[in-house]
């Protein structure tokens, strides 16, 4: 990719694509188009078509996409397939009729079998059945695998996809009731610190290992992999390690500051015991992450307090 080439970032605004935005200026990209969703439907056929011909973009990040936790994908299981396959299919096909150089579709690791063998390897990609509760999600997903898949056999289109594990960073979503697990724990320590609550109770047995990734980690992945991978399939991006739970909560209490308890409700699920990406794929293609947990969990938490603190000045 030349500095004057325009990129579009499909969801620029989500913590994926503001990652990757950050990247390309901090790189030297200044022909950066970028779409709120009040602006640009990509649901809508005719607004992506009438958007693409207008701009011709060169170069596309797709990481735009309707996401959730485990209850709303469960819950809205139509829209969650529906929205997500329009998204895709429009900002694909528009790619290819106005002659985009290459595209880069992210997915999530949530496409790999419920049961498949850890670490979670490419070639492990519908060898089995899916997590029920977020099925519809993850079939979406598969689907705009092999239809960039699809597109470089049919019509010779340099699309490529890659699969982020656990994500954490700049603008992650602290929702008390929708956000994934190291967001909530920063969130949960740090009130209990300020209210100065005795403890704090994490559901489960705090067995479960999770891997997590720096969001800015992953957009130098992504911008790593537009110059250097230009494949059919799938690139899993993650650090190849793990944490449990509980090794996680005591390290944002340590972060955080919190002096009081934490307890575990073995009365509540645990979820899947183990969720590792094998990345020995992306090893050999010569890129390997650079910020550790303890540094990115710091990172997250000050941007944490800086929303917070701005929210209270508003």
């Amino acid at each position: 990719m030349d500095k004057s080439a325009k990129i579009y970032i499909a969801g620029h605004r989500g913590m994926v694509g503001s990652a990757i935005h950050r990247k390309l200026v901090n790189e030297g990209f200044n022909n950066i188009v970028t779409r709120s969703s009040s602006e640009l439907d990509l649901r809508n056929q005719q607004q992506v078509a009438d958007f693409f011909d207008e701009e011709k973009p060169d170069y596309v990040f797709l990481a735009a996409a309707k996401v959730g936790g485990i209850v709303a994908n469960n819950t809205y299981r139509a829209d969650f397939l529906y929205e997500n396959l329009q998204i895709q299919n429009n900002v694909i096909h528009s790619s290819y009729l106005n002659g985009v150089k290459k595209l880069m579709f992210l997915g999530s690791s949530c496409i790999y079998p419920k049961l498949a063998p850890q670490p979670l390897s490419e070639d492990y990609l519908l060898t089995g059945p899916l997590e029920q509760t977020n099925e519809p999600y993850a079939v979406a997903k598969i689907a705009g695998i092999k239809m960039c898949d699809a597109y470089r056999a049919q019509y010779g289109c340099n699309y490529i996809s890659v699969m982020p594990t656990n994500l954490y960073g700049y603008n992650d979503n602290y929702h008390p009731q929708n956000s994934h697990v190291l967001p909530a724990l920063i969130r949960r320590f740090h009130e209990a610190k300020t209210q100065g609550l005795a403890q704090v109770i994490i559901w489960g047995t705090g067995t479960p290992k999770r891997e997590f990734l720096f969001a800015d980690d992953l957009a130098n992945a992504c911008y790593y992999l537009m110059q250097n991978y230009d494949e059919e399939g799938l690139v899993n991006i993650g650090t190849g390690e793990d944490i449990s739970i509980k090794d996680l909560a005591l390290l944002i209490k340590q972060i955080v500051g919190y002096e009081g308890e934490i307890n575990f409700d073995t009365t509540k699920p645990d979820g899947t015991p183990r969720k590792l990406m094998d990345v020995s794929k992306l090893h050999s293609k010569g890129w390997k992450h650079t910020i550790e947990l303890e540094e990115g969990i710091k990172l997250a938490y000050g941007d944490f307090i800086s929303k917070l603190e701005s929210s209270a000045v508003a």
